[in-house]
């Protein structure tokens, strides 16, 4: 007798006003569309794409009030009321004193590391993040990894593997003095690790820590509303708490943030950088006026603030996250029961397939995760991305590839975007490629840009 019990069905929170039509290529058409992308599918023509998992940034779908929002738009080249509107939008729901818009996150980021970074530098995070780490970089500062080691195998099931390892973190400090370490970089959701979370407890260990050797705390929150789901669904103590509230406890034992609005906030464009220490926050202030904007408007136009502090109220309701979250679980359980190899536990807005595992019969300096990637766009029109040995570069002393421990494809789901429907589609095209992976070969990398060279890099197919 089968005594498993049956989830539930359930259905998206919304109703569908408006859509955009979408056709399926021939494959000869993809065929020819690879070639010309050079085999890299950030330089595949949207037009192209069938279904396309390329990333959730800026790449959701905007509510009827965010539409609305745009319409009360205050394009005033200073002091725009929409500004004001973000301002208490964020003071209200991630409790930063103090704010500064951006076009999009990595503005913020050049921001922070601009002001905070000193050539010589050691920035500790939880594992890097590609723009993150350039910025850093950029302003003479080496990125050290801290995260735990459970993080980078994607078959532990650790339920927070986006906590900060203390004795990693603790070695680096003694090694280089407190004073060379000019704040941690804590990202909510590790998007490398497969989208894993920190734990609260592990967010108290490290400010604990921090204060006493005064190292700020500064959180990439660009998922950190998505981290607040799984602290409450795994951690003891947090199971009848809102996410609202749970955001809050998280930003509250921190310094200040960068954040992609693109992601968790449902807009298509925009960021910001938000802190409590009022020096910074002038410096801040300042250096935006020269590379994005005035500081009440920051390269966003009014319309766009005003998306964005509509977002921020949407992105904490709880039918929202569930949804989404669910959905991407949906996918996960259906390519795991296939046999699969993905990261495991299944994280917050992406399924990553682990590629080492898909295609143990490519060698990592022949880019498995960007071969796969090709294969996936050619075998059913789907847009994935290279999350592995292409995104991680080259070590700046040895010139050589990192080949990071993690070699992955990310199947990233725009929110409020597509349906279960769609799902099952990419679901029974990942399970066709496994069927037949011993045929895909791997690549050789044919023109590589100085920086972030997944975005440009292009290829050719091995002979």
């Amino acid at each position: 007798m089968n005594t498993e019990k049956k989830r539930p069905s359930w259905a998206e929170p919304y109703k569908i006003k408006s859509v955009e039509l979408i056709h399926m290529t021939t494959r000869e058409e993809r065929e020819a569309a690879i070639r010309e992308a050079g085999y890299n599918t950030f330089l595949i023509r949207s037009k192209e794409v069938y279904i396309d998992l390329l990333t959730d940034s800026g790449t959701s779908a905007m509510s009827d009030k965010q539409w609305a929002g745009l319409m009360v738009g205050d394009e005033a080249y200073s002091g725009s009321e929409n500004f004001y509107h973000l301002l208490e939008a964020v003071q209200e729901y991630y409790g930063y004193k103090y704010l500064v818009p951006t076009h999009q996150g990595r503005g913020a980021e050049h921001l922070l590391s601009q002001i905070m970074v000193k050539k010589g530098d050691y920035v500790p995070g939880n594992m890097y993040f590609t723009t993150t780490r350039l910025h850093q970089e950029l302003a003479g500062g080496t990125f050290v990894d801290v995260i735990v080691d459970e993080a980078h195998d994607p078959a532990s099931r650790h339920p927070f593997k986006g906590n900060v390892d203390m004795d990693k973190l603790d070695r680096l400090v003694q090694k280089v003095g407190a004073d060379r370490v000019p704040y941690i970089s804590l990202e909510g959701n590790v998007n490398m690790a497969g989208g894993q979370p920190f734990s609260m407890a592990n967010l108290k260990e490290l400010n604990a820590y921090c204060r006493q050797h005064n190292i700020p705390i500064m959180l990439d929150a660009t998922r950190t509303i998505e981290n607040a789901w799984f602290i409450r669904e795994r951690e003891e103590g947090y199971a009848d708490k809102s996410l609202r509230s749970i955001l809050r406890e998280i930003c509250d034992l921190t310094d200040g943030c960068t954040m992609s609005a693109k992601k968790d906030l449902l807009v298509n464009i925009g960021g910001f950088f938000a802190c409590n220490d009022e020096e910074v926050f002038l410096k801040a202030q300042n250096m935006v006026v020269v590379y994005e904007g005035l500081h009440t408007y920051g390269g966003l136009a009014g319309r766009d603030m005003e998306a964005m502090a509509i977002g921020i109220r949407e992105a904490v309701n709880e039918d929202h996250q569930a949804a989404r979250i669910g959905q991407v679980r949906y996918l996960g359980d259906l390519l795991r029961k296939a046999g699969v190899p993905i990261v495991n536990p299944i994280g917050s807005h992406a399924i990553f397939l682990d590629a080492r595992k898909f295609l143990p019969h490519i060698d990592q300096d022949d880019f498995p995760a960007q071969a796969l990637a090709a294969e996936l766009y050619l075998e059913a029109g789907i847009r994935a991305m290279e999350r592995g040995n292409v995104s991680a570069g080259r070590d700046p002393e040895t010139g050589r590839n990192r080949r990071p421990a993690l070699e992955l494809v990310r199947l990233t789901l725009p929110r409020r975007v597509y349906t279960q429907a769609h799902m099952d589609v990419v679901a029974e095209s990942v399970i066709r490629l496994y069927e037949n992976r011993d045929q895909i070969k791997g690549l050789k990398m044919i023109y590589e840009p100085e920086y972030l060279r997944f975005f440009q890099a292009r290829f050719e197919p091995l002979s």
